[in-house]
């Protein structure tokens, strides 16, 4: 049997082979290489710039530049800003704020995204509206640190938690919602008539199946409390609730490292470290989530 052939389409194919060919190669392959170079010095300069000036004496790195050090003392540099900067504190009060964020907003964050995915009604779908404009709209700080304080949470531990989990709670639904809808329902229908209770179906079936986009979460929510100081600024004030991030403001400011870039800067490397570790080693895992969050 023969088949027709669209001349429409046949002139289109043509002409986009015809435009293909007229591109320059140099263009057509520099092009990538020269998006890389720009992307590589935006990021690559800074990294540079706080690793060289770490190593760096004081009288060296008093205006920092991007010369190499003539005098390498990067151990003793370190050992200074973890001691003076009281770091360990710092990085303990960190883990007792980030953790149970972390934990709160996967666990609300997936049982909101699953009702949100199968029940389908206009009061849920405001919901899920209302839920996920924290996306775009900033939170209210002076509104966060009066409700706190009516609430009687300002300066403390658990303030620092609710308002990490609603800040992020957003980009958690999103993400796990839309990679839910692409579940099959046939999973649970059969679970429930083999007389499986709703929460048995979100820990045995829903949960499982969710592991790229929670990895997903996990990290991103990580990444944006361990690095957070302003909110953890107006929220917990400093004292010995500081976080890592907060500390090295306080002490900075306190002029404890006045003109001493390097330990700043040290403070910085060595602050950033245990995130550097965990976004190299689950990176792919990041952007499979984002992908089937979003795409799906």
């Amino acid at each position: 049997m023969s088949t027709a052939v669209n001349p429409v389409s046949a002139a289109r194919r043509t002409s986009a082979v015809r435009r293909s060919s007229d591109v320059n190669p140099a263009w057509r392959y520099g092009r990538p290489a020269l998006v890389l170079l720009l992307a590589g010095l935006a990021v690559g300069v800074p990294l540079w710039l706080v690793a060289v000036t770490s190593a760096k004496p004081q009288a060296e790195a008093i205006t920092p530049n991007l010369d190499l050090p003539r005098h390498w003392q990067p151990g003793s540099n370190y050992k200074e800003a973890v001691s003076q900067g009281e770091m360990l504190h710092g990085f303990l009060n960190s883990l007792l704020v980030v953790v149970p964020s972390v934990a709160l907003v996967l666990i609300l964050g997936a049982g909101a995204a699953w009702v949100f995915a199968r029940r389908k009604s206009k009061l849920v779908s405001a919901a899920y509206a209302i839920c996920i404009s924290g996306l775009l709209l900033p939170p209210a700080v002076i509104t966060i640190v009066m409700e706190l304080r009516q609430l009687g949470l300002a300066g403390t531990r658990p303030g620092m938690i609710a308002v990490y989990t609603g800040m992020y709670l957003s980009t958690s639904v999103f993400f796990m919602t839309g990679f839910i809808r692409a579940i099959p329902v046939e999973l649970e229908e059969a679970a429930r008539m083999d007389g499986a209770s709703p929460l048995r179906i979100f820990r045995q079936i829903i949960l499982p199946l969710l592991r790229p986009v929670i990895a997903t979460a996990t990290i991103m929510v990580m990444l944006y409390a361990w690095s957070d100081i302003f909110y953890a600024f107006f929220v917990l004030g400093g004292g010995e609730k500081a976080t890592l991030p907060l500390n090295l403001y306080k002490v900075a400011s306190a002029q404890l490292y006045l003109n001493n870039w390097h330990l700043v800067f040290a403070y910085v490397v060595v602050m950033s470290l245990p995130m550097v570790a965990i976004f190299l080693v689950a990176q792919r895992k990041i952007v499979s989530g984002i992908t089937s969050g979003a795409v799906k």
